[in-house]
């Protein structure tokens, strides 16, 4: 069965980020947000990352990979700055080669665009079938080229991820026009073929990869996601869970927003136990933002401002306070959270400095999409002045204030 790509696009990621929100994603209170503020964020630097995945039906251990290792990914950008700014982190997903999407279409679907709501990646990642169709590469490229909302920015790093096994050659559109199209807009195009390095490079997979700047890659798609316990992990993912206790959902998405969290942290303990304490990791960084649904993101965000928000737009036990009880009540809720996170950062900086010493163990390492997109994505970040640090003093994403 011929393997479809899936087009991630790690965005977003997750406190810092500038989140795509579709319609029905819109807060019931529509937020405002000053033009200074407006112009200081667009000044962060940018990482927009999509990822295509082939869903036909070998591929199904792929997507595993996907869902196991999204967190990794995002995790690795904690400690990326440019001119000390920690960049904001937009993610895009793909899905290709599936024959349930009509052949006028290519066989290919957008899934998510560009966004920093990486809940709703995870939710889509945990949603995917596979079966069978055909592997149009250079189609999915080119219309992830053209129909995300790319930066402008030649300082920013845009890139693709395209995974699959078949011949990158197949369909009515030349792969080498669409990676030369994606790079003309400054898009790198990495190639990820799953099988051997030869019969990547005999299918075109390594010729994508030179024509738009990027990396070629294989990796064995089947390979199980190492996980190395280490003594932090058991307070990090407990303390990941009481992250969620500090969140105040309002509006039409404050309920439906919070349940989704909660799936999702049973999502990522399901796949794997390193799943599972990489994504109480990014829950406590920038990078896992909610100001669409949240009040303490919100409010940290200035996204919404908490004296016009109608009592039917909060949870029930604020209904009736005063604008003065509100506020000691978020209050409350931001300052326990980034004590939470604080400490979850302390101990994954513990954790790290525990494995590092542990994984020289191993022999061989790690040859799975997770691994290949960090190897290639970090290099390439690199290009664009951005620098990978070891912070010293954790911090959350909320400031604490007394």
């Amino acid at each position: 069965m011929k393997t479809t790509t899936v087009i991630i696009c790690l965005s977003a990621i997750l406190a810092g980020f500038c989140t795509t929100i579709t319609a029905q994603e819109r807060p019931a209170v529509e937020p405002t947000r000053a033009a200074a503020e407006i112009t200081m964020a667009e000044k962060k630097p940018l990482i927009q990352m999509a990822i295509l995945l082939d869903t036909s039906g070998s591929m199904s251990g792929l997507i595993d990979q996907a869902r196991a290792q999204l967190w990794a990914i995002v995790n690795e950008f904690i400690f990326a700055k440019r001119n000390n700014l920690q960049p904001e982190l937009q993610v895009a997903l793909y899905e290709y080669g599936k024959n349930s999407v009509p052949p006028q279409n290519g066989y290919i679907r957008m899934i998510v665009p560009l966004t920093t709501d990486l809940d709703k990646i995870s939710e889509e990642l945990f949603a995917l079938k596979t079966n069978g169709g055909s592997e149009y590469c250079g189609w999915v490229i080119k219309d992830a080229a053209e129909n995300l909302k790319w930066t402008d920015s030649p300082d920013d790093l845009k890139v693709i991820f395209i995974a699959g096994n078949e011949p990158f050659t197949q369909g009515p559109v030349d792969y080498r026009h669409a990676c030369k199209a994606a790079a003309s807009k400054g898009v790198i195009v990495n190639t990820i073929h799953c099988g051997s390095e030869t019969e990547g490079a005999k299918g075109k997979w390594k010729d994508g990869a030179l024509l738009a700047d990027g990396r070629y890659l294989n990796i064995n798609h089947n390979q199980k996601t190492v996980h190395v316990a280490a003594p932090q992990d058991k307070q990090i993912t407990e303390l990941g869970i009481r992250l969620n206790d500090t969140y105040i959902g309002f509006g039409r998405l404050g309920r439906t927003n919070a349940q989704r969290q909660s799936t999702q942290d049973f999502n990522a303990a399901n796949a794997s136990k390193e799943a599972e304490v990489q994504r109480a990791v990014t829950k406590s960084s920038m990078y896992y933002q909610n100001y669409n649904w949240d009040l303490v993101d919100a409010l940290n965000n200035n996204t919404i401002e908490l004296e016009n928000l109608k009592p039917e737009d909060l949870p029930e036990v604020m209904q009736n306070m005063t604008i003065e009880q509100r506020e000691a009540y978020v209050h409350g809720r931001q300052k326990e959270r980034a004590q939470i996170q604080k400490k979850i950062q302390q101990l994954n900086q513990q954790r790290n400095k525990y494995l590092a010493d542990e994984m020289k163990k191993l022999q061989g390492g790690q040859n799975t999409l997770g691994s290949a997109v960090i190897r290639a994505v970090r290099d390439q970040a690199v290009k664009r002045n951005f620098r990978f640090k070891e912070n010293k003093e954790p911090r959350s994403n909320i400031e604490q204030t007394d």
